[in-house]
């Protein structure tokens, strides 16, 4: 992906390089703001719905036991799935 450290991807997010660490080694799940906030400098687009908050305390909590690169697939097939719904409730809203 992008050669950034941990202290230059802390810098260009605003989440602190301690806070990084801890979610890159499992022990934190990040909030959808802090997603956010470190999806952007990573190139990625935004993979939560506005005003979702936070992932389902469920979710959060299975997921954050799992390695960050199966976070980081979770989420982006959650974004596949999210744009395959809106494209197919786009169609069927045209097609009416």
């Amino acid at each position: 992906m992008m050669a950034l450290t941990l202290h230059e991807l802390a810098e260009k997010s605003g989440v602190s390089a301690s806070h990084l660490g801890r979610i890159e080694r499992g022990e934190r799940f990040p909030s959808a703001r802090t997603l956010r906030r470190i999806a952007k400098p990573l190139g990625f687009e935004e993979t939560l719905p506005e005003g979702s908050g936070r992932l389902d305390p469920y979710v959060a909590t299975v997921l954050s036991q799992e390695p960050i690169s199966v976070q980081h697939a979770v989420v982006g097939i959650l974004t596949i799935l999210k744009s395959i719904a809106e494209s197919t409730t786009k169609r069927s809203t045209s097609d009416n």
